[in-house]
């Protein structure tokens, strides 16, 4: 069945970049410094010395608040790590909480695994109203004073369940010719999204607080527009409807009991700089969003060749006699994603976790 046009929460990554801006310099700034010149002492950030960034490696989940877009979420847990590099696994909108995986540093090699693994999320419809961005921030533009009930709603989820076809949103982060579809939208141009495949595993009615609003919880793959069901459910009920509220509870292998609030991770962030505790009790092991994949163990000399690019020949009673992607570990250690085939161990990605990991006591998962 193709269902009507539906938004919902995009699952795009974006690695956190630091642009470099190039100045030409005058002939002046060519002449030698003296001690006392300004030019010599450290930049600062107001009153702050600019702090050098740091290799850091392993995923932190935030619970990310209402009102901070994922691009900020990012930009904070970066200068809160003074990590060097970082980047997540799926956009939250502004207007969600909750889990917004974290990579930093080689954690960002993984990214592509939780951004393909299930997310679980639960939201409230307000009925009576469409709006053009499918959430509260929207505008109206279709009102009507027709109510669902109870039978009316549970009858019509299994339309939403399965593999069905859903148009993006106007207002999503696709892009088109080059330009995000929002961005077209803002500037008054129509947008028009081919619906394309998404897989909803599990759609539920829990709550009907009154009959202006319902809750539901939605499991469901990659590419979902969750704001998206509000609209369709809204438009083949009758009464049209938009998200007023969002929450993410699970991405790939992550769940509320991996998440830590901005405010908590900013506490053990300073209490880490002031040496109180460690930074990497707030990490989870890079090696976390591998949880589907299965792990090889490897000798050193094989881990050395698999280091330098070099494939590793499988043989012997033991070698696997399957084929695919493992992550291979040396001595429990992550080493590598590689690839079987042929009687070959091939590496593709290799890492190097030089520098500051998950604490020991995060690797068991509660």
């Amino acid at each position: 069945m193709t269902i009507p046009p539906e938004t919902g929460t995009v699952d795009t990554t974006h690695a956190d970049t630091t642009a470099v801006n190039v100045k030409k310099h005058h002939a002046a700034d060519a002449r030698p410094r003296d001690n006392n010149d300004p030019r010599n002492k450290p930049r600062q950030h107001g009153n702050q010395p600019r702090r050098d960034r740091r290799d850091i490696h392993g995923w932190v989940v935030l619970d990310k608040p209402i009102g901070m877009t994922s691009t900020q979420a990012v930009a904070v847990a970066k200068r809160l790590f003074q990590a060097k590099r970082a980047g997540h696994a799926g956009t939250l909108d502004p207007l969600a909480s909750g889990g917004l995986p974290i990579a930093l540093g080689e954690a960002t090699k993984t990214v592509p695994f939780v951004m393909d693994g299930r997310k679980r999320y639960r939201f409230t419809v307000t009925w009576g109203e469409e709006r053009d961005t499918d959430d509260t921030e929207g505008r109206v533009v279709q009102t009507s004073t027709s109510r669902p009930d109870v039978a009316a709603i549970r009858a019509l989820l299994p339309q939403f369940t399965g593999r069905i076809e859903q148009t993006p949103p106007r207002y999503s982060a696709i892009k088109i010719q080059g330009e995000r579809a929002y961005d077209l939208a803002r500037d008054g141009e129509v947008v028009e999204l081919q619906p394309r495949p998404v897989e909803i595993h599990e759609l539920t009615l829990v709550d009907q607080p009154d009959a202006d609003h319902s809750v539901f919880e939605a499991e469901c793959g990659k590419g979902t527009y969750v704001r998206a069901l509000a609209r369709d459910m809204g438009r083949l009920l009758g009464c049209y409807g938009h998200i007023s509220a969002l929450r993410r509870t699970l991405v790939g292998p992550f769940t509320e009991n991996d998440m830590i609030p901005l405010e908590q991770l900013e506490a053990l962030c300073n209490r880490a700089a002031s040496g109180e505790g460690s930074l990497a009790d707030a990490l989870l092991p890079v090696e976390t969003a591998l949880d589907d994949i299965p792990a090889l163990a490897v000798t050193r000399a094989d881990a050395a060749r698999l280091h330098r690019g070099q494939a590793v020949l499988l043989r012997g009673r033991d070698a696997p006699q399957s084929s695919g992607t493992v992550y291979v570990t040396v001595a429990g250690r992550l080493l590598a994603l590689a690839e079987i085939g042929n009687g070959e161990l091939i590496p593709k990605r290799v890492f190097n976790l030089t520098g500051l990991t998950a604490s020991s006591g995060r690797n068991e998962r509660d």
